[in-house]
């Protein structure tokens, strides 16, 4: 009944990303993700994870008509577990091929020595295309999953249960709760031993070198944790600068040593909800003409060393953020992404500053025995 057939080909590549216009030809709110950002995942070139794990993709195929995408992947730790994922899940409203689909993928990564599949998720970093949509109140975000709703019966139905809930909250000027942070933020903000700074490209060099200090220190403890280096970050600036200004990303640094950062970025899909997946040179021109009129900022990666944590570092570089953030002409509110349910700090803090709740997304994981 149905065919499924790998992507090889740069008409398969086509084909690929045009299963969307099938799924979402009558959601006015869908925003097709840029090709490039989703291309150059499963690119060897650019894609780390492929030295240690593998990654394929897929169409769906009934009755010689394509109704379906999928990509299927597994990474190896250093203990030699495989870590089995699936995503990039696209099927019109039927279960028996969305059933398919999630057979294929058990079956190949069961071949390929892993013991569950998580779904969807990406196959690198996690906070990109990462998670089912489960609840939304606001238009999808950059290199964020969006799905329709009857995905979910999709996967509870064939067995996968829930890991993980991730949020996204939203603050604007108006909901900050500055009484009860005024006093916190005043007495961190004027502690010599502490100061807060904004990004400066001019330095970038030895804004990577604390970035990957901080990032390297604060994550290590995480299962999946990969260490980042002075090269990758000095790359990834360049290639966030016209989507970042200085502005919106703050570091702390406590006696003197990098201690943490908030990054954000422009909401870019904003702009890029206009370019239907493209970024060919005109559309790229069209974006930084049109970058200005942004109204909202998403915070892609919060972080505190260890050592300089429940110290208020939190506080000031939020309150750093804001400074900026209320001098900006088109600014109206600010996004924070992939908050999990695991980091209850978080999920605290953020409620105490006023924000709300907007999109939730879950990880999915089901084991093959």
């Amino acid at each position: 009944m149905f065919d499924i057939r790998e992507v090889i080909s740069k008409e398969d590549i086509l084909l690929f990303h045009s299963i969307t216009d099938l799924v979402y030809s009558d959601d006015p709110k869908y925003i097709k993700p840029l090709t490039k950002d989703i291309e150059k995942i499963f690119n060897p070139r650019k894609n780390l994870n492929f030295q240690n794990g593998e990654a394929r993709r897929f169409v769906l195929w009934s009755n010689d008509t394509p109704i379906g995408r999928f990509a299927v992947f597994y990474q190896t730790k250093k203990s030699g577990e495989k870590m089995g994922g699936m995503g990039f899940f696209e099927c019109l409203n039927n279960k028996d091929a969305a059933f398919a689909i999630f057979d294929f993928c058990a079956n190949w990564l069961e071949a390929n020595g892993c013991e569950y599949m998580d779904g969807p998720v990406n196959f690198g970093d996690r906070d990109v295309f990462w998670g089912l949509l489960i609840h939304s109140e606001t238009d999808p975000s950059y290199c964020e999953n969006y799905n329709p709703p009857y995905y979910q019966s999709f996967f509870e139905e064939y067995g996968f249960e829930k890991v993980i809930e991730q949020s996204t909250a939203e603050i604007s000027p108006d909901e900050f709760n500055i009484e009860r942070f005024a006093k916190l933020a005043e007495r961190v903000t004027k502690n010599p031993r502490y100061r807060f700074e904004y990004i400066d490209y001019g330095k970038k060099q030895k804004f990577a070198a604390d970035f990957t200090e901080i990032y390297n220190k604060a994550w290590a403890f995480h299962e999946d944790f990969k260490p980042m280096s002075v090269e990758k970050i000095m790359k990834r600036f360049k290639e966030i600068k016209p989507a970042m200004p200085e502005g919106i990303a703050v570091f702390a640094y406590a006696d003197n040593q990098p201690a943490g950062f908030f990054i954000n970025i422009y909401e870019l899909n904003q702009v890029f909800r206009k370019f239907n997946g493209k970024l060919n040179w005109w559309n790229g021109l069209r974006f930084l003409m049109q970058r200005g009129n942004i109204t909202k900022t998403r915070g892609i990666i919060f972080g505190i060393v260890p050592e300089f944590q429940n110290l208020g570092l939190e506080t000031g570089m939020i309150m750093k953020f804001r400074e900026y953030f209320l001098q900006s002409q088109n600014l109206k509110s600010a996004e924070l992404a992939w908050i999990g349910d695991f980091n209850p700090k978080m999920l605290s803090l953020l409620k105490a500053l006023g924000s709300h709740t907007t999109k939730i997304h879950y990880t999915y994981r089901k084991y093959f025995k």
